[in-house]
């Protein structure tokens, strides 16, 4: 196991590696870069954009800054240095670390209730499957999958805070990680936005894989010896049908962090989400660095963690054979 870990944490530092190089060169294509959007439009001539340059060393070439750049990101690796945002007035590091809380609390809050629901709804799928309930869940399923985030937000809010007036438009501007829990009727509209696509998700998964583990044959062994439908459903076929569900928890981090960018401008929640649009909007390259970073980061922690789950979910699995 420990040379799986270390295999998988050398490809993750690879991964980070490159998506940071080809953001960084990106950021420094933008005309003007970080001078223009740190001096303004008014400020941002020639003489002003070159003095800049020169004093922040984004005058050196391209290869020297990335070195330093990483440098930063290094060391030290306790507080790395993601750069200095002109337009938040503060450290790149400071930014995130005021946001991110936020959008952990969003993301870990949405995808809890999307188990919560998806696992029950693929369970009563299968025990009433090829039935009116199956075909009209699937059909919903279907719908809320196809559905964009911004578009299921904008109807939220439109039904239930203008027309019932039952919840709130947007969170408490000043939301911490803990807003979540002291004011959860703030967050209703949000946290379903951002599950639901993920509980169409998880419910057709869990639907056939209870299909998959029912049709096995230890599953019609415990039938012939007797055994009661509710122990080989839930004592037999669901253990089993979890383990692809474990993994498509760590698959779908990247994805759920991705769509809280939308569902956070939707709802104007100041999360990650919300500051990467901000910043991208402002030609803020140090915050879109340090944003983009994070999501990588997520994206290859979620593909290690789902490897891990399966593994421990299913003892057949040797890590000395994973690549």
């Amino acid at each position: 196991m420990i040379g799986f870990l270390i295999r998988r944490t050398i490809q993750a530092l690879i991964v980070i590696f490159f998506v940071t190089a080809v953001v960084f060169v990106l950021g420094r294509l933008v005309p003007g870069g970080e001078a223009r959007a740190a001096l303004g439009p008014q400020h941002a001539t020639p003489f002003n954009i070159a003095h800049f340059n020169r004093i922040n060393g984004l005058d050196l070439p391209l290869w020297d800054q990335f070195y330093h750049y990483i440098r930063g990101l290094i060391w030290p690796f306790w507080h790395p240095n993601l750069g200095y945002s002109f337009h938040y007035d503060q450290r790149v590091l400071n930014v995130i670390s005021d946001r991110l809380p936020r959008t952990l609390s969003l993301v870990g809050a949405s995808t809890l209730l999307a188990l919560i629901i998806a696992v029950p709804l693929g369970i009563l799928q299968v025990v009433r499957r090829n039935s009116l309930l199956d075909y009209s869940l699937t059909a919903v399923s279907f719908i809320f999958y196809a559905m964009p985030s911004f578009l299921l937000g904008t109807l939220l809010i439109l039904f239930f805070s203008f027309d019932v007036k039952a919840f709130p438009v947007s969170p408490p501007d000043q939301s911490t990680f803990w807003t979540i829990f002291a004011d959860p009727r703030a967050f209703i509209l949000p946290v379903f936005t951002l599950a639901a696509i993920t509980i169409a998700s998880f419910s057709r998964y869990m639907r056939s894989s209870m299909m998959d583990a029912m049709a096995e044959d230890y599953v019609r062994t415990a039938v012939a010896k007797g055994a009661s439908s509710r122990r080989v459903l839930f004592g037999h076929a669901l253990r089993n049908a979890l383990i692809p569900i474990l993994t498509l928890v760590g698959l779908s981090l990247p994805a759920i962090v991705s769509g809280a960018l939308i569902t956070e401008s939707v709802f104007n929640y100041p999360g990650m989400g919300l500051l990467t649009v901000q910043s991208a909007l402002s030609d803020d390259i140090p915050t879109v660095l340090g944003t983009t970073l994070v999501i990588t980061v997520a994206t290859v922690f979620g593909s290690l963690l789902a490897d891990v789950l399966y593994a421990v979910a299913d003892p057949r699995i040797r890590f000395g054979s994973a690549s």
